[in-house]
């Protein structure tokens, strides 16, 4: 079935980032986060490029809640073995960019890491994934909690972990299309650029209004088009690419197990016609592993 919504990816890049389509990102966020989100303002994000490769398809997107929490959304295709440490080191960056100089650490603003891959990240068995700062005693097992001073002191801090980043990962290709709440029902989306009729989550109306391919410009159409046949390039870039790794693994597997069949036949004294029949080998090759290990 031909799209007819935009790919999130391209939204977060051209059309999520005009205020009048706030009420789409406030939406995933709350059924993400399960609290009413408000966003104040885009801040600018670290890349804002429309091509395919740029970043390594890396999109993302970075706002300022009405309380003033952080939020950053980054959505990822390739795979990355190192994503979990660009993690750490994003929210990091974040905290410390939007610190200003000569405040006391009071002042650190709470940032909430979300993490949108379609790829296969980690091992696991769900598809969303949610990560917090917690500190348990050693000895008593008790979780360290915040002074009523404290309380008193931080707004919108209620425990140790509120203070702390805050990480979302959401695995889209394990998603198995049953939304069965409005969160999956956001992760449907999400994975097929399709909202069924029947959903209800919070902010996915204005996206099946805002995000439709025929409410485009021409020159908006054009630009979105070009952006899916790049994407369409790279996706077969990368299944060649591992196509021929698994092709090459499977000849060299195939190679180091004729050799060792044919060195064991050799040490048993097995001519050269029977090495040949059994492995495939040519007189030369068999001849060079005589050299080499006999």
């Amino acid at each position: 079935m031909k799209e007819r919504l935009v790919r999130f990816d391209w939204a977060m890049k051209k059309l999520l980032r005009n205020k009048a389509n706030f009420e789409i990102l406030e939406g995933f966020l709350s059924e993400l986060i399960k609290q009413d989100i408000t966003i104040e303002r885009l801040l600018e994000s670290e890349s804002n490029k429309s091509t395919y490769d740029d970043k390594q398809n890396r999109v993302d997107l970075l706002a300022e809640t009405d309380n003033g929490e952080l939020v950053l959304i980054e959505l990822q295709v390739e795979s990355q073995y190192d994503y979990f440490h660009r993690m750490v080191y994003g929210t990091s960056k974040l905290v410390t960019d939007n610190m200003s100089s000569g405040f006391s650490y009071d002042m650190v603003k709470k940032a909430i890491s979300i993490n949108i891959v379609y790829f296969d990240l980690g091992h696991g068995q769900d598809y969303v994934y949610k990560g917090t700062t917690d500190f348990r005693g050693i000895h008593k097992n008790d979780l360290l909690q915040l002074s009523e001073t404290q309380k008193n002191k931080f707004n919108n801090a209620e425990k140790v972990s509120d203070i702390f980043p805050e990480y979302y990962i959401l695995k889209v290709n394990e998603f198995n299309n049953l939304a069965e709440n409005t969160l999956d029902e956001w992760i449907y989306f999400l994975k097929n650029s399709e909202i069924k009729t029947e959903f209800s989550a919070k902010g996915l109306k204005k996206a099946a209004q805002e995000l439709d391919i025929l409410k485009l410009s021409k020159e908006e159409r054009s630009a979105y088009e070009r952006y899916i046949e790049d994407w369409r390039v790279g996706e077969s870039s990368i299944k060649t690419a591992w196509f021929k790794g698994e092709m090459k693994g499977r000849i060299e597997g195939e190679i180091k197990g004729k050799t060792s069949v044919a060195l064991e036949m050799l040490k048993d004294g097995e001519s050269n016609d029977k090495i040949k029949k059994y492995t495939g080998l040519s007189d030369s090759e068999i001849n060079d592993l005589k050299t080499k290990n006999l």
